[in-house]
Parts: C-alpha cells; structure tokens; sequence
C-alpha cells in the first residue's frame, strides 16, 4: 500500500523556520497502531491524518511519536496548506472533525496567511506542584492550568534563557508546560515543552496559543496580539480572542513530499 505524505513547516515564511509535521491524507482509516508506527517512522512533534466525510468536512487526526493527541495547532495549519495547495480544495473554508470538535481554516484572500479558529482554554489558577517549579528552574509570577500549565514568568530574557529539566517535566500532570513572558518586539513571546507526551521543546505550538491568547488579551487590553514562540527554529503567530473561540494565523511552507510503502 502506498500512503502520500506531505512535511509542511507550518508558521512559517520559508523552509527550516517554525514547526515541522507531516500529513498524510487517507481515503479511509488505517489501523490506529499503523498510524501510530507511522508518527513514530517520521518522528515528528505531530503527523496528521485526514480523512473526508460525506458532509464535506474532514476527519482529522494528530499523532506525536509516542501517542495520540486530542488538539495540534500546526499540524492542522499544515494539512489545511495540502489541502489548498496540493491537492485542490477550491474553497476559502475547510472544516475538520476533531475529537476538540469543529475546527475551520479560512485561506485570506490578500495574504497567504490561513487562519485557524479554535475553542479557548480556560484560566484557572493553579497551585504550585513542587516538581513543576524545579523542573523549570525559575518560579512563576503567576501560574494555571488547563490541559496545559501556563508558566507566567518575567521577562523574555528569561523564557529565552531557560534550561529546563526535561525527566523532570515528564512527570507533571499535564500535556505541557508553556512558559510565557511579555515580549520586547512582540507582544509576547513562549516556549512549550511536552515530553509526557513525546516532545521534549515543540517548536511552535498553535493549540498553547488558545491558552496564551486569552492570558495576554486579558492582561494587555487588546483582542488582536503577535506572539513569538522563541524555539531554535522559532515562529510567529498571530492571534484574536473572540470570547469562547480562538484564532491563530499563520503561513507554511511545503518542505518535502512523497509516498509511504507499507
């Protein structure tokens, strides 16, 4: 059997910037243990996999290399770029099922920024567990926790300079940790570390901005904001708190595509 696959630097301007994942569309569903091995194969922060249903929409699906994940930002910003650039969707709007529910990704029509509208994460405040804060290796300003913790810090010199001690993240109770500071060029700027999840420093991570654009919309003043994910390869993402939902926008940039024989 051959399966297409397409590697996609999503948030993006050109190659070897932002977040890489690999998509693979499907006209029906593999075994989930042979889309898992495949994650594994590309190893990958995420592989998508979509399917189309009768309605039009598509079944989406995201894999890290050790598990199945209920929400990815880039790796949805990036099967909406095959989508539209590969493989002929015509349309302004694609919608996906998720297992986070509804998802849409509008194409502008001036720029080739997609943008992405997802469900907000609540911001509740946390207390510290004791393993969490040694495994960042500096305390909070202010700390919460959905799926996610959000680890408010106090400057981008700080974000930037972390050393963080990843066995130890591992075992926080959370999908991951986004430590987050006021920027100096942007409005503000992150880093995300998922290693429970298989990822030890993802490069950009579209679904911690449902968390970080609500903190910094509320904290700032302002719906509209430009954050910065301040990884090796690094990533803009361009944000909108519209109340229960999210927009991030961004670009993407084809890498490389080919087949897959299993």
């Amino acid at each position: 059997m051959e399966i297409q696959i397409y590697q996609v630097d999503a948030f993006a301007t050109d190659i070897f910037e932002g977040n890489p994942a690999a998509v693979c569309p499907l006209d029906s569903w593999l075994p989930d243990e042979v889309m898992q091995h495949i994650a594994m194969e590309n190893n990958l922060s995420e592989t998508a996999f979509f399917v189309r249903q009768e309605t039009g929409a598509y079944r989406l699906r995201w894999f890290t290399p050790a598990t199945e994940v209920d929400l990815c930002g880039h790796a949805t910003l990036a099967s909406a770029h095959v989508l539209f650039e590969h493989l002929g969707f015509s349309e302004r709007l694609i919608r996906f099922a998720s297992n986070s529910g509804e998802l849409t990704v509008i194409r502008s029509a001036e720029t080739d920024r997609l943008t992405m509208n997802f469900p907000a994460c609540k911001l509740d405040r946390a207390s510290m567990p004791e393993q969490l804060e040694k495994a960042v290796g500096i305390p909070p300003q202010e700390l919460y926790k959905d799926t996610d913790y959000l680890y408010v810090v106090g400057s981008e010199e700080e974000v930037q300079s972390l050393d963080p001690d990843i066995r130890l993240m591992k075992t926080v109770n959370a999908r991951g940790i986004i430590v987050t500071a006021a920027g100096e060029e942007y409005d503000f700027v992150s880093r995300f570390f998922a290693p429970a999840a298989g990822v030890d420093e993802d490069p950009v991570t579209g679904s911690a901005h449902t968390m970080l654009t609500p903190y910094w919309s509320r904290r700032l003043g302002r719906k509209k904001l430009v954050g910065r994910q301040i990884s090796s390869r690094g990533g803009t993402v361009y944000c909108e708190d519209q109340g229960d939902r999210v927009s991030i926008s961004g670009t993407a940039r084809t890498f490389m595509q080919g087949q897959i024989e299993i």
